[in-house]
């Protein structure tokens, strides 16, 4: 089936939200509130304030109320050879040899910011800095030549390789990404030369500021998720806000013109997401029961250590067998989980809970289609076949907050419950009082 894709854009004083529409059904979903801006791809002059070996990480004074946390993994050597992917999100750091340090307490360190805090947690870092430019990524004190792994035509891969090879400074790496693609050199070029002259001021901000300090703050949300989604395959993108619309038309100007015929400033009196009802959609997301078109639904729940997911069959009632309704049930859940993993942008840890099936091949099939349906998301994505207990464990790319956490409070009654006291229970504590 083909996919309609479409994106909105609502800007208000309140927040920036981007939604992504796929056949008028919600995918993706990015917010911005001024009390809360995002920090992943920020660049910082931090302080090093404790280095233990034993735990095989750093903690970095970054001027934020929580100290960064630095894995030994993220410490990258200059000059090291790298993979074509860019995505440095999801370094496993089990099972590797212990790695040692040069640098103690007190020293200043460059670092940026690939995860945002969470939890009473600071934001994880790297020392693997890199600037995201609309063409390519420039990779500071390498020097390797990556294209991204979505560009498939080996020929075209061939030719934007030698383009950079013969424009790239020395002691940079670069990264071209997916809208490269039957560019120009002297398009490539222009965006290699902003990317430069833009590490030129952070390298001067590092000479000349005192740790710790903000030396160079990745672009706002809007942009960001322009620069990211706003792909060929995109038939509309509307913006209700003039200013905003002039800014992302002008970026897209210079980085894809054949798409600027797709940018509409929305200037209906009616609210852009009362519009195909992404209000509604996103109302519907923050509750923890999500309904399927068969009558079955689903339950997500957040937890301290993970997100749990419960298949349940509800008001489907099938005509066939237990199994074969069973299968039913959870391969429609199996598409829509992957839909609500994208929408929430829940990270982390993900068990599933299935409907039981009794025969292995059943629950292969449902396996394959989480798998087959997960390729779609941006973040990373690694799942386990179902355990001996039929459960079904994953776990996705935790880079911000996730939808709950953005546009909800804790109750000041529950404290993040959901319950509170019987009536029983509050009278016996009334009485021994």
């Amino acid at each position: 089936m083909e996919i309609t894709k479409e994106i909105f854009i609502n800007s208000t004083i309140g927040s920036t939200r981007v939604a992504i529409l796929e056949n008028k059904n919600l995918s993706d979903l990015h917010i911005e509130r001024p009390n809360h801006k995002r920090m992943v791809g920020n660049i910082y002059k931090g302080k090093v304030q404790n280095v233990i070996p034993g735990m095989q990480a750093a903690f970095i004074d970054i001027g934020y109320n929580l100290n960064a946390f630095l894995p030994f993994t993220e410490i990258i050597d200059k000059n090291s050879v790298s993979d074509t992917s860019f995505d440095k999100q999801n370094s496993n750091d089990k099972g590797l040899p212990e790695k040692k340090v040069d640098f103690v307490n007190g020293d200043d360190l460059v670092v940026q910011v690939i995860k945002e805090p969470f939890s009473g947690k600071g934001p994880r870092i790297t020392t693997n800095i890199s600037i995201s430019g609309n063409l390519l990524v420039l990779v500071p004190n390498q020097k390797y030549i990556g294209v991204s792994k979505k560009i498939h035509d080996k020929y075209e891969r061939a030719r934007l390789k030698q383009i950079i090879k013969s424009i790239k400074p020395k002691n940079f790496g670069v990264i071209v990404r997916t809208i490269s693609a039957g560019k120009d050199q002297k398009i490539i070029e222009k965006d290699l030369k902003k990317l430069i002259s833009e590490w030129k001021e952070v390298e001067n901000l590092i000479k000349t500021k005192n740790a710790p300090h903000l030396i160079f703050n990745d672009e706002n949300i809007s942009n960001m998720v322009i620069r990211d989604l706003f792909t060929e395959d995109t038939k509309s993108l509307y913006i209700d806000n003039k200013a905003l619309y002039k800014k992302i038309y002008s970026y897209t100007k210079d980085t894809n013109p054949n798409q600027l015929s797709s940018i509409k400033l929305y200037k209906s009196r009616i609210p852009i997401f009362d519009t195909h009802n992404v209000e509604e959609q996103i109302s519907k997301s923050l509750s923890n029961k999500a309904w399927l078109k068969s009558g079955s639904y689903l339950i997500i729940d957040h937890t301290e250590a993970m997100v749990v997911v419960d298949v349940n069959s509800g008001r489907f009632i099938g005509k066939g067998k237990h199994e074969d309704n069973s299968l039913k049930i959870n391969m429609e859940a199996a598409v829509e989980i992957a839909r609500q993993l994208r929408i929430r942008d829940i990270g982390g840890l993900v068990v599933i809970d299935f409907i039981d099936l009794m025969k292995a091949a059943n629950r292969k099939k449902v396996y394959e289609e989480l798998k087959k349906h997960l390729k779609r998301d941006r973040a990373k994505v690694s799942v386990s076949e179902f355990s001996d207990f039929g459960l079904l464990q994953m776990t996705r790319q935790r880079v911000g907050l996730s939808l709950l956490f953005t546009l909800t409070d804790e109750c000041g009654e529950c404290k993040g419950l959901g319950r509170i006291d019987s009536k029983d229970s509050t009278l016996t504590k009334i009485e021994n009082w």
